[in-house]
């Protein structure tokens, strides 16, 4: 957030004087990064809170729903750099100032730099929120990589290529608007608890049918909520098994998976009678 404030007002300060709209523009859409930037960290705070009475299952939803907002705010800033820049070609105006292009080189390496150190903190959390913010990052540089090409064209055509920034706003706000898409769809998945990976799920059903007793699993369903999953297990076992027993089965398969797969933070096992006993004794009453 220090650093985007500090890029905000260099842009900014560099594109008044400079005339260069497309740098002021994109001090105003890092000026918006900042409280992107809070949306993100106030989501990863309520997110972490332990489940409560309201919020049994935690609150592990205020993560994506940061996400979402903030790939949101990359849509609506790749719109708004669109129509202010359609009216900077439509209207002429003065060439930018040579030393504009300056700022846009050293804010393209920072921003850069800021993206992979953020990218590579979100896969070590595995954070869909995280992400979304380094790609954040990400979109910033594309843009005032394309405002640099812009204003060197500028420069260098002279008369007639005063619009060449806002021409290349435009294609890096079609850019931006892929990235706000691409992030928006995982964090709304997870809102609709799409399944997982059918590797993690299918790790789960291998580590629950590895324990003594449990003859199959019936039914896997994994949601993610934050950092974490819930799992509801169906698993079948001998139906002339004691009550005890089949609740000290589902006991070990809950420890079993919990244990094995950190990530699961809770596991509902569901006890069934085994499909194969079924079938033998409906075989043996025909039989009688």
């Amino acid at each position: 957030m220090i650093v985007n404030l500090v890029f905000a007002g260099a842009k900014i300060l560099g594109g008044l004087p400079g005339n260069a709209y497309v740098l002021i523009a994109d001090g105003i859409e890092a000026a918006l990064d900042i409280a992107g930037s809070l949306v993100i960290w106030r989501g990863l705070r309520l997110a972490a809170r332990p489940p409560d009475e309201t919020h049994p299952y935690g609150h592990g939803k205020a993560e994506p729903i940061a996400a979402a907002v903030v790939s949101t705010m990359l849509l609506l800033g790749a719109l708004w750099i669109t129509v202010e820049a359609a009216r900077g070609i439509a209207r002429p105006r003065q060439g930018p100032a040579p030393f504009t292009l300056l700022v846009l080189v050293i804010v393209v390496c920072l921003k850069e730099g800021l993206f992979r150190f953020v990218r590579r903190e979100s896969l070590l959390v595995d954070s869909s929120a995280v992400q979304t913010d380094a790609w954040h990052h990400r979109s910033d540089a594309i843009t005032s990589l394309a405002a640099a090409i812009g204003i060197s064209v500028s420069l260098l055509g002279g008369k007639g290529y005063e619009s060449a920034d806002d021409v290349a706003a435009v294609l890096a706000a079609s850019i931006i608007a892929w990235n706000g898409w691409r992030l928006l769809r995982p964090a709304l998945n997870e809102l609709m608890d799409t399944s997982p990976s059918r590797e993690l799920v299918g790790q789960i059903r291998l580590t629950a049918e590895a324990v003594d007793g449990v003859e199959r699993v019936e039914k896997c369903m994994v949601r993610k909520s934050g950092d974490h999953f819930f799992v509801d297990l169906h698993v079948e076992v001998d139906p002339q098994m004691t009550v005890q027993r089949s609740h000290d089965i589902a006991h070990m398969v809950k420890n079993r998976v919990r244990a094995q797969l950190p990530a699961v933070r809770d596991v509902l096992v569901h006890i069934e009678p085994s499909t194969r006993a079924r079938a033998q004794d409906s075989r043996q009453q025909r039989a009688i």
